[in-house]
């Protein structure tokens, strides 16, 4: 963050003429001695209504500022005590009500009715500061910084069982802070900060815009002029990080909290004790000591996220969800995992898992763990919790989301601290199919194939979703696997069966064994492990070491992907990849073009209910009968129009011709 005055600027102190001068317009000072002005250029015609109060630096005042509706407003310094404070060239500061002090102001700052801005040399400006996610009564604090990403937070926040490792890296982030303490606070270049109430102790980074905030203290606001930082009216916020292209905004209340890259918190949204990574959305509700994962999304006033960990959430109104069983105190957390979405006035009682890509409808209170079975339904039925697995693969809304997710990538800077995988279909979803299939089996083979309902935990499995759950986990696991191997073969031409082994031979040496998502990022547990133990060991000695390591895992992905889909060929196929024939790679193509089209025309068929008669109802509204269709088309279209649709039938076309051209490189 460069907010330092220009380091090429001179000073010198005041003439006895400029003095007079300054003085004829209504300046004063405890020491005139202390009042140092550029050398490159000072015009005192520029000042009036200064109280100069210990040491001051002021560079040149030549700039100008338009401001909204073509105003052009001239540098100067009026109306306002300044006390320790570093003026940088061309600022514009006029009316601030008490004072600024103890604060450095770099170049072309614009600064006007303004409470007050203070440094008390005490702080370590946000950061350092603890958030206690996930318990409220701690045990998970994630101290924070300005480089923070969902990564490291995930690492400290859950591996507590690695006490060692946490120790190390939480304490790199307090010395990182303690370096800090004392210093004078910063205001960036072409920073503007306009009808604001008190700040103080708080890091402004360059280009950020404050209008109207009401009330920051103890804050690091990192902005860049290309990717700025908005705090907007009647924003109050302490202990906080606000992080580059963040959005803050309409009467948001923040305590303690991090909030991410393009993350927008608006429209009196209150969090306290919480984290929001990439790409967030929070308007209108509430969060309470959640870890907010990229792309945690929340609107409504009615909603209520507390003591849970999200990403790629999609949250209705009236989404809620409990804590405390009135015992031990607010102690219990949940889990909802990637891509999750919760209906209108969902309500699930902690503690709790959601598996990935799951839709949560009603309400559930016997504490459910469908970690094992993703892309499922879990729909309240008579006061009891009913589980449709695997049904989300073949939802139009599944594959929009993710779609969508990077299309809605808002961060407009090189230097992104949040790793993001958007892949839907990974080592770490697959294998919960895997796993997922295995399970069914378990639950059919136990109970009997003539079963009409599965118990599982708390929750009952009806035997036809049963059936259906493991025919759509298969076809997405042949997606999957046959996806990477013709991705695998490239564009290479296959001669002979003895060339196969060669060409899928694994690259990379890590990828086996299960895999985890680290809240964004989808890597091997192996390497997550090995980092957590360098840094236990010291071999990790710097954050910025850690941040490599976390982008070197994501770049590495696709290769240790391979890897996992080698080792899993067997377990899939009956064969290893280096026992494979042509004739087998044939089969596998063949059964992944299959699976393509069939859950294609499976999303088509979805996206077909949006224009059945039953959606039709509400149109046409004073004479339904004769031009409801009329008024249906005008406004929604055509099915065979349909964005969407056309994408999912030319997706069939693209991936159909794709599996051809792989085989005619077959011998």
């Amino acid at each position: 963050m460069t907010t330092s005055i220009n380091p090429t600027t001179s000073f010198r102190n005041l003439s006895a003429q400029e003095i007079a001068e300054l003085e004829l317009r209504g300046c004063t000072a405890d020491d005139w001695s202390r009042v140092i002005v550029s050398t490159e250029s000072f015009e005192p015609s520029r000042l009036r209504n200064v109280e100069f109060c210990g040491d001051v630096r002021i560079g040149r005042l030549q700039g100008t500022f338009e401001r909204p509706g073509g105003v052009i407003r001239h540098s100067l310094i009026a109306d306002v005590t300044l006390n320790n404070v570093t003026v940088g060239n061309d600022c514009f500061i006029r009316r601030v009500a008490s004072y600024i002090t103890n604060y450095d102001i770099a170049d072309h700052a614009f600064i006007e009715d303004v409470d007050c801005i203070t440094g008390t040399l005490e702080s370590t400006f946000g950061i350092g500061t603890e958030v206690s996610v996930l318990n409220e009564t701690g045990g998970r604090e994630v101290p924070i910084y300005e480089r923070l990403s969902a990564q490291t937070a995930y690492l400290i926040a859950m591996y507590r069982h690695e006490s060692a490792m946490v120790e190390r890296l939480t304490a790199m982030i307090h010395n990182h802070a303690e370096a800090l303490r004392g210093t004078r606070g910063r205001i960036g270049r072409d920073t503007v900060i306009v009808n604001c109430g008190t700040i103080t102790d708080v890091n402004v980074g360059d280009g950020a815009r404050l209008k109207g905030a009401t009330r920051l203290c103890d804050g690091t606001i990192t902005a860049s002029t290309d990717h700025p930082v908005i705090v907007g009216r009647d924003v109050i916020a302490e202990g906080f990080v606000f992080a580059a292209g963040s959005r803050v905004d309409d009467g948001a209340v923040v305590h303690h909290c991090f909030i991410g890259q393009a993350t927008q918190l608006s429209h009196l949204f209150s969090a306290h004790d919480s984290l929001f990574f990439a790409n967030c959305n929070c308007e209108n509700g509430e969060a309470a000591a959640i870890f907010g994962g990229p792309y945690t999304v929340t609107m409504h006033k009615s909603s209520l996220l507390i003591a849970g960990i999200f990403s790629f959430l999609n949250a209705g109104s009236g989404s809620n969800q409990s804590n405390h069983m009135y015992k031990l105190g607010p102690i219990h957390q949940g889990v909802v995992e990637r891509g999750s979405k919760t209906t209108s006035d969902s309500y699930i009682l902690w503690p709790a898992r959601i598996g990935a890509f799951s839709l949560v409808m009603g309400r559930h209170v016997n504490h459910p763990d469908t970690s094992r079975l993703p892309f499922s339904y879990l729909i309240e039925n008579r006061d009891g919790s009913f589980l449709v697995p695997g049904v989300n693969l073949r939802s139009v809304g599944t594959i929009r989301d993710a779609q969508k997710w990077p299309k809605r990538d808002k961060r407009k800077t090189a230097d992104l601290l949040d790793c993001i995988n958007f892949n839907l279909l990974s080592p770490y979803t697959v294998g919960k199919m895997l796993a997922g299939r295995a399970l069914l089996d378990d639950l059919e083979r136990t109970a009997g194939a003539t079963a009409e309902r599965f118990s599982f935990q708390t929750m009952i499995i009806e035997a036809r979703a049963l059936r259906k759950g493991r025919e759509y986990y298969g076809m997405a696991i042949d997606k999957f696997m046959g996806n990477s191997v013709i991705h695998r073969l490239g564009d290479r031409t296959v001669t002979a069966d003895t060339d196969i082994a060669t060409l899928l031979s694994p690259t990379h040496p890590a990828g086996k064994g299960e895999w985890v998502d680290v809240c964004g990022l989808f890597a091997p547990k192996s390497e997550v492990d090995a980092i957590a133990a360098e840094l236990a060991a010291g071999s990790i000695s710097s954050l910025a070491e850690l941040e490599k390591r976390w982008h070197t895992l994501h770049a590495d992905y696709y290769d240790m992907e391979w890897t996992w889909v080698c080792e899993h060929l067997g377990q899939w196929y009956g064969k290893n990849f280096d026992e494979l024939t042509a004739a087998d790679l044939r089969e596998i193509i063949a059964r992944w073009k299959e699976s393509v089209v069939t859950l294609d025309r499976m999303l088509i068929d979805d996206a077909r209910k949006e224009y059945s008669l039953k959606s039709r109802v509400g149109f046409g509204i004073d004479d339904p009968a004769s031009v409801a269709d009329g008024d249906f088309v005008n406004v929604r279209g055509e099915f065979d129009a349909d964005p969407f649709v056309a994408m999912v039938v030319d997706h069939i076309a693209r991936k159909s011709a794709l599996g051809d051209d792989a085989l005619c490189r077959l011998p």
